[in-house]
């Protein structure tokens, strides 16, 4: 499981400098909508190919619901912040999710609250808010709506381990991709500006969104959180932030302070911490 989250934090993180320079090219609602119809016509492709099954009624509402919250509302959230933050900023707010997790997995999956797992997030989460430090002042609007997606994205991951206990996983993302997919889609026709510009670099940014970010990240999110404690697993892709804020550097100019690298190694110690709890 290791390898698939090192992929899945390398992809994520890489995404956010993705996801900053798509606003460029297209609203947030309209990019987001983009990037996960192509992501649904993927999955569903592979869905095909193997010959999966439509999954049984029961799980329909379940399926909307999570769709709608994780793949439609969270996503949209987290690229409009993209308009007022930069890209490492964003990256930092949206993985405050961890701590929802850990919270909401003690009461409803009865995940233990370790000493050594409370001191891993706490760890992680001082970490993030060192690398915020007090670049955010002015942006109340985007901390909240960042903040609201990852207690989103949270209460999702919970519903999966709930309702989910055994189901397939491919049809899990595919069909949850299809749902945000069609939410997006009607919103869009009916409220947004679908003005773009297609440009090669703009096709790329839906292409890696479309494919890699979406189709095989969130099979790799699912295959991760089906094969570990809900807390441990949102715990242990705060690599992803990391992977953030130094492809902003790298891609985008934006700073890195000694500051900052110290709120890095902090993460990256409670990720340890709460891995070998």
């Amino acid at each position: 499981m290791i390898k698939e989250l090192i992929l899945l934090c390398l992809i994520w993180g890489f995404n956010f400098v993705v996801m900053k320079v798509a606003n460029d090219f297209f609203s947030p609602e309209l990019f987001v909508t983009y990037r996960f119809v192509y992501g649904a016509i993927v999955l569903l492709a592979v869905a095909f190919f193997v010959k999966l099954p439509k999954p049984p009624r029961k799980y329909w509402s379940w399926i909307i619901l999570t769709g709608a919250l994780q793949i439609a509302f969270c996503s949209v959230a987290m690229q409009i912040c993209f308009e007022y933050m930069s890209a490492g900023e964003v990256a930092m707010l949206n993985y405050t999710m961890p701590i929802w997790v850990t919270i909401l997995a003690k009461f409803f999956l009865n995940e233990p609250l370790t000493a050594k797992k409370i001191l891993g997030v706490t760890l992680s989460i001082a970490g993030i808010f060192i690398l915020m430090n007090d670049d955010l002042s002015g942006n109340l609007f985007a901390i909240l709506l960042a903040l609201t997606a990852a207690m989103g994205w949270a209460v999702s991951n919970i519903l999966m381990k709930i309702k989910f206990v055994g189901f397939n996983l491919i049809s899990l993302t595919t069909w949850q991709m299809v749902a945000g997919a069609i939410i997006l889609s009607v919103y869009c026709a009916c409220f947004v500006d679908t003005t773009a510009i297609w440009t090669p670099l703009s096709i790329a940014c839906i292409a890696y969104n479309g494919i890699l970010a979406s189709a095989l990240a969130f099979f790799l999110w699912m295959y991760i959180l089906s094969r570990t404690q809900a807390s441990k697993a949102s715990v242990s892709i705060l690599g992803v932030p990391v992977v953030g804020v130094i492809s902003g550097v790298i891609f985008l100019q934006e700073p890195l302070t000694v500051l900052m690298s110290v709120g890095i190694i902090m993460i990256l110690s409670g990720i340890v911490l709460v891995q070998r709890s």
